[in-house]
């Protein structure tokens, strides 16, 4: 176990690319594949990697964030703790933080402890699964000031993201946001020999881009953010660093996305539950860990489903038929509902008969989906109540509109907010004409 490395784990802005997930949540709070949430990713990766000593810095909507947090326990011998950072108040500083670096500026204390040597930035919004003490042996090999984690990518996957230019030994030379043009992708370009050498695949695959997992020696990270006043990591830091140290980037040839729209986080749940998965969600060697529940089994009566995951503590009513969808914790669905495509992420809690026949006497339908229900392409958030042959879909393909009663359509996918409250017989078609919002 390396005990002289700290894990910082960013937790973001105001997630405003993943509103409305992000309305009432911090971006890492988001739950993804039925029974986790976002910030469970990198919290398993540091725990698989024997990285116990972790930070979470945040700001924005954090409260559930925190609870969820409160249930990771390490072994009261191992000193191992999760801590979060959220923005407050201090003699050195009394504005929020204005980026991932400063961020980390403001919590120099946690840095500057005893007999740490390494600090390792995560980010709280991606899903891969890496082993961080492989990462710590290749910096300490090539003897850098800092480590970059890089994945290969094709040509038409370097122009959205950040591609690196580096020499023969993986020492990183140069840095391009989001190359465009030939000549920008000459610029950057690896090519496949760099990667084959490193007894990798290919593939195809002849740029590398930033993955956003930076190792710092403690001394070069301290140095960096006291001696200037960069606010954020992948703009600032890394490139000024790039000319006055030495950066080194580390290989990974793993599935890596980074969930920061809708559309990401919505086609990122969706592969899960292929058959087989893109990435699998937990393995034998390296589960994914996450706040424990005590919920009892889901019940199906002859319910039909198929490519989807269903996660615990749910009821899927009789003649219900589940297609290609992630059903999260203690889901309530009623009979012959159809649901395709879709995320459907959940309650909170279970409602008692008695709670479920006031809502009823006050004319409103109970939590969960009501029977003949029909959501095809949709993020049903948590704890929403919709009422019985509801319409959730989207025939003309409308890809945004503004902000409505029920949610919104952002990126083509339907959101219907947390705690929405749906009447029976209504149709997001319908609403959608009224409003003459066309595609």
């Amino acid at each position: 176990m390396k005990k002289n490395v700290i894990a910082l784990i960013l937790g973001g802005g105001r997630g405003t690319r993943l509103y409305p997930l992000t309305k009432m949540r911090a971006k890492p709070a988001v739950p993804i594949a039925g029974k986790y949430r976002l910030i469970d990713i990198p919290m398993s990766n540091c725990i698989n990697s024997d990285l116990n000593k972790i930070y979470v810095i945040t700001q924005f909507n954090s409260d559930s964030l925190h609870r969820h947090l409160a249930s990771y326990r390490f072994d009261a011998f191992g000193h191992g703790f999760v801590q979060m950072l959220a923005a407050q108040q201090t003699n050195d500083s009394e504005s929020w933080y204005q980026g991932t670096a400063d961020a980390v500026r403001q919590n120099f204390k946690y840095i500057q402890q005893r007999n740490i040597d390494y600090v390792l930035i995560l980010s709280g919004d991606q899903l891969y699964r890496m082993d961080f003490q492989k990462m710590i042996e290749t910096h300490e090999k090539n003897g850098a000031d800092v480590t970059i984690a890089s994945v290969p990518v094709t040509r038409d996957r370097a122009t959205s993201l950040g591609v690196m230019r580096i020499d023969e030994e993986g020492k990183v030379l140069g840095f391009l946001e989001k190359p465009k043009t030939d000549e920008e992708l000459e610029h950057v370009f690896t090519g496949e020999n760099f990667i084959r050498d490193r007894g990798y695949d290919p593939q195809g695959r002849e740029y590398l881009a930033n993955m956003g997992v930076y190792l710092f020696n403690r001394s070069t990270l301290v140095e960096a953010l006291e001696k200037t006043n960069y606010t954020d990591f992948g703009k600032e830091v890394f490139p000024a660093a790039i000319r006055t140290k030495k950066v080194c980037v580390h290989l990974f040839d793993g599935y890596w996305e980074d969930i920061g729209t809708i559309r990401s986080f919505y086609e990122a749940n969706l592969a899960l539950a292929k058959n087989p998965p893109i990435f699998d969600i937990s393995t034998p060697d390296a589960p994914t860990y996450s706040r424990m529940r005590y919920l009892p089994a889901s019940r199906f009566d002859d319910a039909t489903v198929r490519q989807s995951f269903i996660a615990d503590g749910c009821q899927i009513g009789e003649g219900a038929v589940i297609e290609n969808s992630i059903v999260g914790i203690r889901s309530k669905i009623g009979k012959n509902c159809v649901i395709r495509n879709s995320i459907i992420m959940g309650q909170d809690f279970f409602t008692s008969p008695e709670e479920d026949a006031a809502e009823i006497a006050a004319g409103r339908p109970t939590v969960g989906i009501g029977d003949n229900a029909i959501i095809d392409s949709a993020i049903i958030d948590k704890n929403c109540q919709i009422g019985s042959n509801v319409v959730i879909t989207n025939p003309t393909k409308v890809q945004n509109t503004p902000e409505l009663d029920f949610g919104m359509i952002r990126d083509g996918v339907i959101c219907v907010e947390k705690g929405a409250v749906i009447s029976p017989f209504w149709s997001l078609a319908d609403t959608l004409k009224e409003k003459r919002i066309e595609a």
